[in-house]
């Protein structure tokens, strides 16, 4: 019985995982890119972003510095962290946002919209599809 546990992946390692998979596909990194760039290959990133081997402290710290993030956002909304999250209110909105960015639209959205350089582009943009929605409410 212990080993069928060793081999299921920690729900942490998962999740940090998941997140290293999102903000790769959000920046339209492939795999092998971002394997590249660690000197690792891409298998070794698909068991990061599976959960199945775990990403160590140094790993980490180079991955979120080639995805542009704090080593923060691989944790955020991690299995067990209730007691430091906000309301009902905020937790379903991240996750309706972490949803929404991982559909084939959130990822295209995404990657054009951070290639606008100009915010109040950027800002018309939000204001129009705010206008186009039904309620237009942030």
């Amino acid at each position: 019985m212990v080993e069928e546990n060793k081999k299921k992946p920690n729900p942490i390692d998962t999740h940090v995982g998941s997140r290293i998979r999102l903000r790769r596909n959000m920046l339209g990194m492939s795999q092998e890119k971002l394997g590249e760039n660690l000197g690792i290959t891409f298998q070794q990133i698909q068991k990061y972003e599976k959960g199945t081997n775990r990403v160590g402290a140094s790993r980490l710290q180079a991955i979120a510095s080639i995805l542009g993030v704090p080593v923060a956002f691989f944790f955020e909304d991690a299995p067990g962290q209730e007691a430091a999250r906000g309301g009902f209110a905020e937790e379903s909105s991240t996750a309706f946002a972490m949803e929404f960015c991982s559909t084939p639209e959130g990822l295209q959205l995404n990657r054009a919209f951070f290639r606008i350089a100009d915010p109040k582009v950027r800002r018309r943009i939000v204001d129009l599809v705010k206008s186009l929605s039904d309620d237009g409410s942030d």
